[in-house]
């Protein structure tokens, strides 16, 4: 199943990178960039929808080699050009669309909810394995969580789309990460986006002990998935 994610801006991190706040005042004036990322989005679209048939078909084939779907359900979204924006102020990018092409990589995103643990590095890869999947960054998020207790496997990649002037490797960011890693994930991120004040520090503190558990629990349903494989392989050899 593939979701379709709209992207969420907060305009309260607008106005800490854009004084005046006024978001149709910065889309005016850099009118000629977001035009021309625009003219850019089949090219992302393409990419997107690459990336979610490579996945789909390494999940049909985990099903009829191991029995098993690895993958939960997948989601899809596109930077809208005022996060794009903010994120260039942000990190002091120059706002031109070369900028643009050679700074942000994570415009067309692709999130992969995995079951269990062993599933995020397997399909890792055997998406990395393909001829056409370029690797452009990997950040293990889960050997090395973050300090918040963030956890996913991140990946930057590049896939070909072709369009009638040629074809082109655009990147897309993937994500992997498990169910688990989700809940808490979705949950935090809703929490900042809803929340204008900085998080105390009893709540930053809660949240890592809520990420702590959510951690323990895939570990524990990775060991009952790996005793589940024993068993039945040793049942499959007592009748053969």
């Amino acid at each position: 199943m593939i979701l379709e994610k709209k992207a969420r801006f907060n305009p309260t991190k607008l106005a800490s990178v854009y004084p005046s706040g006024d978001l149709d005042l910065l889309i005016a004036r850099n009118a000629e960039l977001v035009d021309r990322y625009l003219r850019l989005v089949p090219s992302y679209n393409g990419a997107m929808s690459e990336m979610s048939t490579k996945l789909e078909v390494l999940d049909d084939e985990f099903s009829l080699l191991l029995d098993h779907n690895p993958i939960h359900h997948l989601e899809r979204r596109l930077k809208s050009p005022s996060s794009i924006l903010e994120k260039m102020i942000r990190k002091g990018y120059p706002l031109t669309i070369d900028s643009l092409k050679e700074n942000v990589h994570d415009i067309a995103g692709v999130r992969v909810i995995c079951n269990y643990i062993s599933d995020v590095y397997q399909l890792s890869d055997m998406l990395l394995s393909q001829d056409d999947v370029q690797l452009m960054r990997r950040i293990d998020y889960i050997e090395t969580p973050k300090p918040s207790g963030y956890r996913s496997l991140h990946l930057i990649v590049t896939v070909p789309v072709h369009l009638s002037t040629g074809s082109e490797h655009i990147p897309v960011e993937v994500q992997l990460r498990t169910v688990t890693m989700d809940v808490w994930a979705s949950l935090e991120h809703e929490l900042n986006y809803k929340t204008d004040h900085t998080p105390s520090e009893e709540m930053k503190a809660r949240l890592i002990n809520c990420a702590g558990a959510a951690a323990e629990l895939d570990r524990h349903m990775e060991e009952l998935l790996q005793t589940s494989r024993s068993s039945a392989a040793a049942d499959q050899q007592a009748v053969s």
